[in-house]
């Protein structure tokens, strides 16, 4: 057999001759005599822990008798400092011993090393906690990249497992909802605030049906050359706030158990600034002049809408109404790849205006920027279907048909991902401010993978969001 030298080689090895082994200074690392008898693996760097798992061997004298593995324990505590106790034993005959304190991830290895070292301990372990893993079954959600994928994606996974929207009221302010199997268990109450019986299409001017009309127009209608067919805008956006899940059907909602109070607003050619302004302190729980109160008073609204202009005094008086009235106001940034400073209600204050991100992480080639920018969240790009947002529709081409799920691509559609992380926070922490739930989503976004400059304080993050709310 060949004799290798000692010097270095040009040759590239197999990755397994390679990497299989740890090297140092050119020699193979002793393997560790201890590591089969440890679960290292489970000890999480950035997590403490307080209770060991540990299991003698069959004979052993710790096994039989109490008074002995009270004295490993006691002998444990001398040389490592720490104090042990005795919870309990577990069924499989393992004892489970407990510290004072906790210790970090180092502290926990040297415990765990010094009952390896012990010939009668067979192994130890960390007690992990361990907890739901929850994916939901909904026969659409596979297509919904926004919320999962690494890149660009919500992180809502992590968060699903402590949050689901329980007890929390958005409300969209939109072009009102179409009935949808997939998002009619979560609509509740709701308000036609469309003055005009012209714009609203329903023979009348405001009243308490929310029912989408259809906001299609003809040529050379609305200040357009060319027709455009009814949008079902309001139902996109509630059916990512909150469609139905893990129901076997469509689409997967990001704050699934919250509940959506559809306020209708934007018709054919659009809707007033006057009606929107009522609108917005009527979702609230604010009093407005011949409406019905609001039974459902909202603790997040979303405005997946705009104008051009920087903030008037209309819109920021209703939005000042309505965070004094307890409600966070999310915003689109709007989609004219534009400086959002010119363009309402993004720049307004005491808002959380949202910008675009596509699938690649990059501020999508439509999605205003700028200072007034807070966060961004996945908005889309249809320019390749599969790549766009995904969510609960109706096929009709004018006036409702049959239900549907579509992609769309915008900053309307990012918005409802920030309304909905909103609901998942207020959720976990029914008293949280506007101002302070504004901060939580700031502080805990994440960066961008691709380029997206003037886009707030990064890509919201739903799980390190909840998380660090749940932890405070």
């Amino acid at each position: 057999m060949k004799k290798h030298s000692s010097k270095p080689s040009s040759k590239v090895l197999p990755l397994f001759a390679t990497c299989a082994l740890v090297c140092s200074a050119g020699a193979l690392a002793a393997p560790d005599p201890l590591a089969g008898k440890m679960n290292l693996p489970a000890l999480q760097a950035d997590q403490k822990h307080q209770r060991f798992i540990v299991k003698y061997r069959e004979g052993a004298t710790e096994r039989a008798s109490l008074a002995a593995g009270n004295r490993l324990l006691n002998a444990v505590a001398a040389e490592t400092g720490t104090e042990l106790n005795l919870v309990r034993r577990l069924a499989s005959g393992a004892d489970l011993v407990r510290v004072s304190g906790e210790l970090n991830g180092a502290a926990a290895e040297a415990l765990m090393r010094r009952f390896a070292r012990t010939p009668d301990v067979a192994y130890v372990e960390p007690d992990i906690r361990l907890t739901t893993q929850f994916t939901p079954n909904d026969s659409r959600y596979s297509e919904q990249w926004h919320y999962y994928e690494s890149t660009a994606g919500l992180n809502l996974p992590g968060a699903w497992d402590k949050a689901d929207g329980s007890g929390a009221v958005v409300a969209v302010v939109d072009t009102g909802y179409t009935d949808h199997s997939d998002l009619l268990g979560n609509i509740i109450g709701g308000y036609d605030f469309i003055s005009d019986s012209a714009t609203a299409r329903d023979g009348n001017g405001r009243d308490s049906d929310a029912h989408d009309e259809g906001d299609w127009y003809s040529w050379f209608e609305c200040g357009q050359i060319f027709p455009a067919n009814s949008s079902w805008h309001g139902t996109h956006v509630a059916g990512t706030v909150a469609a139905e899940t893990h129901n076997s059907q469509g689409v997967a909602g990001v704050a699934f158990n919250a509940k959506v109070v559809p306020v209708r607003v934007l018709g054919k050619c659009g809707g007033s600034l006057s009606d929107i302004a009522d609108a917005i302190v009527w979702a609230s729980g604010g009093s407005v002049s011949g409406v019905p109160a609001n039974p459902f008073p909202a603790d997040v609204i979303n405005m997946s809408l705009g104008g051009s202009g920087a903030c008037g005094a209309t819109f920021q008086d209703a939005i000042d109404t309505a965070v004094g009235n307890g409600s966070a106001v999310v915003v689109a940034a709007g989609n004219s790849n534009a400086n959002a400073s010119g363009f309402q209600p993004a720049s307004c204050n005491n808002v959380i205006s949202v910008a675009a991100t596509d699938r690649q992480g990059n501020r999508a080639s439509y999605s205003n920027y700028g200072s007034v920018v807070d966060v961004a969240a996945p908005g889309g790009e249809t320019v390749s279907t599969a790549n766009g947002v995904l969510s609960t529709l109706n096929s009709g081409s004018q006036t409702p048909s049959s239900e549907g799920y579509a992609f769309y691509q915008g900053t309307s559609m990012a918005t409802p991902h920030v309304a909905g992380l909103a609901a998942l926070v207020r959720s976990v922490h029914p008293d949280i401010t506007p101002a302070q739930l504004e901060a939580e989503i700031k502080a805990n976004a994440r960066a961008f993978a691709g380029s997206c400059s003037q886009c707030g304080s990064g890509l919201v993050d739903a799980d390190a969001t909840v998380t660090a709310v749940m932890n405070q």
